[in-house]
């Protein structure tokens, strides 16, 4: 399924658009510039729009930041996804750091890299996420440890939550739960058989996993952004995890389902991509 010709055609695209933006997004990071935030939601939005990908979103994000928001994590699509809205950087494991091209490519978005597996690191990576708030990021926590197959939210790991318990100026850090559900192809639903187009979980190779999508015509994405919380509202870390874990699994069945309400999408204009405001602005097959 899909045409190898549009999937030449996109990765072209794709590549060209990233090398072209890539000395910009080195020069701001070395430079220390507020463009280094604010670049990569304008590469995210056209990279959306290269590889065949709508984005619906509903919901408004919470403000002001910082805001730790907590999502499901279905591909590696959700990184442009939540890229294209507002300036993020982003909670991974270790192992990212290493990967050809896209290792670089998180590096240049300021990724927390950490190592799930070493236990007894967990309070420095807190310190690391923690830090990371304290310096007014917005950062976006995959607290499944893995992903998922589109369908099902896997168990949340609640240890890195404790970064929402470290207060910030006097105040516990936002959290806000996020959903991302991939739904429509060509504008017609997603059955369970043709959701693996876009979801990579298990042992799916990344490559011809790409470069299927890419040769797929038109699907959408949808993006709901829940109702924040702080850590004060819950008696523990895992009641945090737990809450968060079945918002967004609601969400994903409520955007399967076809339930969700009418989208839009949050203002973030070309000369201000990281206003944060929430206003109905777009019609449909935006990006």
């Amino acid at each position: 399924m899909g045409s190898a010709f549009r999937a030449g055609l996109r990765l072209g695209s794709y590549l060209a658009w990233t090398l072209l933006l890539l000395p910009i997004q080195i020069a701001a990071l070395a430079l220390n510039l507020r463009l280094a935030r604010r670049l990569p939601v304008f590469y995210h939005r056209i990279c959306l729009r290269l590889i065949g990908l709508n984005l619906v979103v509903r919901g408004a994000v919470a403000a002001p930041a910082p805001v730790l928001f907590v999502s499901n994590h279905t591909s590696y699509l959700d990184i442009s996804a939540l890229s294209a809205l507002l300036p993020v950087s982003f909670v991974a494991k270790h192992e990212v750091a290493n990967w050809p091209f896209f290792g670089i490519l998180a590096k240049l978005q300021r990724t927390v890299f950490i190592d799930r597996a070493a236990r007894r690191g967990i309070h420095k990576q807190k310190s690391d996420i923690a830090a990371r708030l304290a310096d007014g990021d917005n950062l976006v926590l995959f607290p499944e440890g893995t992903s998922d197959d589109g369908v099902r939210v896997l168990p949340f790991k609640s240890a890195l939550f404790s970064a929402a318990e470290e207060p910030l100026d006097g105040r516990l850090p936002v959290v806000q739960p996020v959903s991302i559900a991939y739904t429509r192809l060509d504008g017609m639903p997603l059955g369970r058989a043709l959701r693996p187009f876009f979801a990579w979980y298990g042992d799916m190779v990344m490559f011809p996993h790409l470069w299927r999508v890419l040769g797929l015509g038109v699907g959408t994405v949808e993006v709901e952004f829940h109702a924040p919380v702080t850590a004060a509202q819950f008696p523990s870390r895992r009641a945090l995890a737990d809450h968060c874990r079945q918002v967004i699994a609601d969400g994903i069945a409520a955007a399967l389902a076809g339930r969700g309400s009418d989208f839009h999408l949050p203002e973030t204009r070309a000369d201000s991509p990281d206003s944060q405001d929430s206003g109905p602005i777009a019609e449909p097959g935006w990006p």
